[in-house]
């Protein structure tokens, strides 16, 4: 992994959902200089990978790819607008999942709004997917990622 440094203005966002880590539970925000033209989806799983970290290897691939799949990706006739995306998503899985990744249920919810909004709907980001992903069991959540030239920012969220 090549971790670049968040810019000023994703601050916000690693303020809501966290420094990168390996926690396996929880939130945290991810950001890499990549070369232009490489599919995000390899780079979106080995963040996955990174961030459950030793409960990979102890619960095993198969358990944390068995929900791994992706929900949205942006098309180019879409106005950029992560929250309303993340609200449509039709899978029902990662849909309940929604509210969780933009606080809803917390005061921080606008904050949380605000901070996808600046990270995710700038101009220049040309690529958006989003991921449902869960040991299988009692983990489950959603990994968000942005690709704008040379860079990806990836938000994940895991919780039980």
């Amino acid at each position: 992994m090549n971790p670049s440094p968040l810019p000023s203005n994703y601050t916000d966002l690693v303020n809501l959902y966290g420094q990168p880590s390996q926690a396996g539970f929880g939130s945290a925000v991810f950001d890499e200089i990549i070369e232009p033209g490489t599919d995000l989806e390899p780079i979106a799983l080995r963040y996955y990978q990174h961030f459950v970290g030793k409960l990979w290897e102890q619960f095993g691939a198969d358990a944390w790819m068995s929900t791994w799949k992706q929900v949205y990706a942006r098309t180019g006739d879409v106005t950029p607008d992560i929250v309303a995306e993340l609200r449509a998503i039709a899978d029902p899985a990662a849909a309940h999942f929604v509210p969780v990744l933009l606080l809803a249920d917390t005061d921080d919810r606008t904050k949380a709004e605000q901070a996808l909004a600046a990270v995710f709907d700038n101009s220049q980001v040309s690529d958006l997917r989003v991921y449902a992903i869960g040991d299988g069991a009692a983990l489950s959540g959603l990994l968000v990622a942005g690709y704008r030239p040379n860079e990806i920012t990836i938000l994940i969220s895991l919780i039980d």
